[in-house]
């Protein structure tokens, strides 16, 4: 089964939400994109089928965003498009992709809604959160 993980080791949500996925057995593709970001239409494509807005999947915090004006709610999506393929760290992050769907973990638990398999025991989240039991079951 084939799962893609949009990610940044350097953020504890996408850690959180690569471990669930390793958690459930499944060794997923892993895409550092702020190394090797999605082009324009593979962006606009995990947007659509994550059924969000190109604003909904920008990123403000630690990112160019006041400084380019994002917030200008005038901006049309490919103008906020073109910032996020001129400036990968305005895409939030983790986006995961599976054979159920796509979704922007930002809570990292939901991508526990999207994978193929279940957890095979407990996961403990990096804060100290447990999400998951010693029997594989949802907490939260």
């Amino acid at each position: 089964m084939s799962v893609t993980i949009y990610h940044n080791p350097s953020c504890g949500t996408s850690r959180n939400t690569l471990a669930m996925i390793r958690n459930a057995g499944i060794e997923p593709e892993i895409v550092e994109y702020l190394k090797t970001p999605p082009d324009r239409e593979t962006l606009k494509v995990l947007i659509a089928r994550a059924g969000l807005t190109v604003r909904a999947t920008l990123r403000e915090k630690g990112t160019p965003y006041a400084e380019l004006g994002l917030g200008d709610a005038s901006l049309t999506d490919e103008r906020l498009l073109d910032a996020m393929m001129e400036h990968p760290v305005l895409i939030n992050r983790p986006i995961v992709v599976t054979p159920l769907g796509v979704r922007l973990c930002r809570l990292s638990e939901l991508v526990l809604d999207i994978l193929p398999a279940g957890q095979k025991g407990s996961f403990t989240k990096e804060d100290g959160e447990q999400v998951i039991d010693k029997e594989g079951r949802r907490l939260l």
